[in-house]
């Protein structure tokens, strides 16, 4: 039971930390408001950025892969139950930062957030795809 709540807790707080990750290309817009990027007192080169972006980023897909992992142990009703809380939470945010949106931003954020979907429909199918052919390879 520990385990499992450890598991959940992690994967809840997954979209949150890839929000916080910072991009590769430099500082993002607005982050003068904030304090900067985690580095940002580093003084680092282009080329440290870029490299220190790849590390995050090789480890936000290590701990989605570890998550996952986990996820699939749990029993079926606990991961429907699970991705319906997290697919609920995203959907309110989603609401909440559209509402903040003038009306030609809600155009442009409906758009990306369809074009979003559609990838992800069309990363599932390939995974979907790619699992069928590996179990025909067996």
């Amino acid at each position: 039971m520990r385990k499992t709540l450890i598991a959940l807790m992690f994967a809840a707080a997954l979209p949150t930390v890839a929000m916080a990750m910072p991009d590769a290309g430099g500082p993002r817009h607005g982050e003068h408001h904030r304090g900067g990027a985690p580095f940002a007192q580093l003084d680092l080169s282009r080329e440290q950025r870029q490299q220190i972006g790849t590390l995050m980023g090789e480890q936000m897909k290590s701990r989605h892969e570890i998550t996952q992992r986990y996820l699939e142990k749990l029993p079926a009703a606990d991961q429907k139950a699970l991705k319906d809380e997290l697919k609920a939470k995203k959907d309110k945010t989603q609401a909440e930062i559209r509402a903040l949106l003038k009306p030609e931003q809600q155009k442009q954020f409906d758009e990306m957030t369809k074009k979003q979907d559609e990838r992800r429909a069309e990363w599932a199918e390939f995974k979907a795809w790619k699992a069928e052919k590996a179990n025909k390879a067996q």
